[in-house]
């Protein structure tokens, strides 16, 4: 089997990577959202040392959009705002930066204060509070037939609960914004996607609960001096049409080393698409630069050797990365808890598309009525146009529970922009139980392993199913490949009735020190039947 990447890993990075400071970003289920347990997670935990996003990258010039006046207003915004130096934006009060949990929680969105509502249009914005985690606020802009109005702060649109708040400045601005539209059925308007915090944000399909989450760019991510969090100053959005299947708005980015328009178009269905484009501005040369950013998290799974105190059998958002390569070869990396900070980068000459993904839907596997793990939606990246060479890199660090978000995906150009320079984005997400990821034929259902039988040796036991595989009068013949220092011991290919597909089963002897990486498909005769399955044991 012909391989388009290889793997090069950094099993020690944590001393690099300076304190965050905005340590106990939130990004759980919003107040008032009526969701159980999709508690306020931390991705700056550790450290700081994670977030390694993704986006994509192309050169200046290969993205042919059709002309978007409002784009190009928000990119002069940008342009201008990079030729100049940074500007941190002024803080909110003291009174809400210093809220405790419960009380920003107890500051809820009045549903009857929601835009559109009145108007009766496929979808509705509510908006988040400033307080606690997020100390900064945007400014929020409609785009109506008659021009564009700013929409101001009003108190009268929250209610405060039990909090009592001195007179809030009138100009105080919004956290940020969640979108609702008739995503299960038609007469309730469900939470589609969240923009709140830095430049994150996420979205769901027809009948899941939210997991993982995206963000527009990284930068300087477990580089040495800290990561940078650029973040969305200003939101436009456009009033949908009556009967419209999408809505648009745009964002204005900025951080101290870049400045950047944003265009996004969501159209909800049983996989929601995000149709993104952006054109950044830098004002400094990034050491690196995250494209199209994914993170989420990973407890424990069918995977895992050390034990957790816990009673549910696996714990997590998503349980894989799946790469598609630029000669179509398919790869998928079981996602894992490790006991040190843990970044593989995995390197092409052109990318299909990648995402973090949830495969395992059986809710036995979970048993877990609050979080749902096993409707959380996986998320799937296509570029649109060429990125060029570069390296989708994974990043996974160790969490004592469930609630840091300690998986990070994304795709780093091999060219790096110039200060001075600007780079021209565009790609799509797709949110939803079985993305553009499943592929037609065979695939990783599950991966297990265990001591082996000789000392020090280890066990794995794979598990395909799908496409031709489950039609196959004859076991497919295992591929087994084992990195520098290991030794393939014995392996076995045999039917699984229980799945209708095929269990390789194999043992290794691995290097007496450093990690050890694998690889595995299934083929018969010269054809491969699956995509690879690659491993790393550190």
């Amino acid at each position: 089997m012909q391989r388009s990447f290889f793997v090069v890993v950094w099993p020690a990075m944590l001393a690099l990577v300076a304190g965050s400071q905005l340590a106990r970003l939130s990004f759980g289920v919003p107040a008032g959202s009526g969701q159980p347990r999709d508690r306020f997670r931390n991705p700056f935990s550790h450290a700081g040392a994670w977030l390694l996003l993704t986006f994509l990258m192309l050169n200046p010039g290969q993205v042919r959009a059709a002309p978007d006046a409002v784009f190009e207003r928000v990119a002069a915004q940008a342009r201008a705002l990079a030729q100049a130096p940074y500007r941190a934006p002024a803080q909110i009060p003291a009174a809400l930066r210093t809220l405790s949990y419960d009380q920003y929680r107890d500051i809820r969105y009045r549903p009857s204060q929601a835009l559109w509502k009145a108007e009766g249009l496929p979808f509705q914005v509510q908006f988040f509070h400033p307080g606690l985690f997020f100390t900064h606020s945007v400014q929020i802009h409609v785009i109506e037939a008659d021009g564009t109005r700013e929409l101001p702060y009003a108190a009268g649109r929250f209610d405060f609960g039990k909090n009592r708040l001195d007179p809030l400045p009138g100009d105080l601005g919004y956290a940020g914004l969640r979108i609702h539209a008739p995503l299960n059925r038609p007469d309730y308007y469900d939470e589609l996607a969240v923009f709140l915090g830095a430049s994150y944000f996420r979205s769901l399909g027809r009948g899941e609960h939210y997991g993982l989450s995206a963000r527009g760019i990284a930068i300087d991510t477990a580089a040495l001096g800290g990561e940078e969090f650029p973040a969305f100053r200003e939101f436009w959005l456009v009033k949908p049409q009556p009967g419209a299947r999408l809505i648009t708005l745009y964002a204005l980015l900025d951080g101290p080393s870049l400045s950047g328009a944003y265009r996004f178009d969501i159209t909800p269905g049983t996989s929601t698409q995000m149709a993104v484009r952006a054109r950044l501005f830098f004002r400094r040369t990034p050491q690196v630069l995250g494209i199209a950013p994914l993170t989420s998290m990973f407890w424990h799974g069918e995977n895992s050797w050390r034990h957790f105190n816990d009673f549910r059998p696996e714990v997590h958002d998503s349980d894989g990365l799946a790469i598609v390569g630029g000669t179509g070869e398919r790869i998928w990396r079981p996602l894992s808890n490790p006991q040190a900070l843990r970044v593989s980068a995995f390197q092409f000459e052109r990318l299909r598309g990648f995402g973090l993904v949830q495969r395992d839907r059986d809710f036995d596997h979970y048993q877990d009525l609050e979080a749902h793990y096993h409707q959380r939606p996986s998320a799937w990246v296509t570029p649109q146009g060429e990125w060029g060479a570069g390296e989708l890199r994974l990043v996974e660090i160790p969490t004592p529970d469930e609630t840091n978000d300690n998986i990070v995906a994304f795709w780093m150009p091999k060219r790096l922009p110039q200060a001075g320079g600007q780079m021209e984005l565009a790609y799509r997400t797709d949110w939803g139980y079985r993305p553009a990821e499943q592929p037609a034929g065979g695939y990783v259902l599950a991966t297990r392993r265990s001591p082996g039988d000789h000392a020090g040796g280890r066990r794995y036991i794979v598990d395909f199913a799908g496409g031709e595989l489950d039609k196959l009068a004859t076991a497919p013949q295992g591929v087994v490949t084992v990195g520098a220092g290991g030794k393939l011991l014995k392996q076995q290919v045999e039917r699984n009735p229980a799945t209708g597909g095929w269990r390789l089963s194999f043992q290794v002897q691995p290097p007496a020190a450093g990690p050890l990486e694998l690889r595995a498909f299934l083929k018969q005769g010269a054809r491969t039947l699956t995509e690879t399955w690659s491993y790393l044991e550190s």
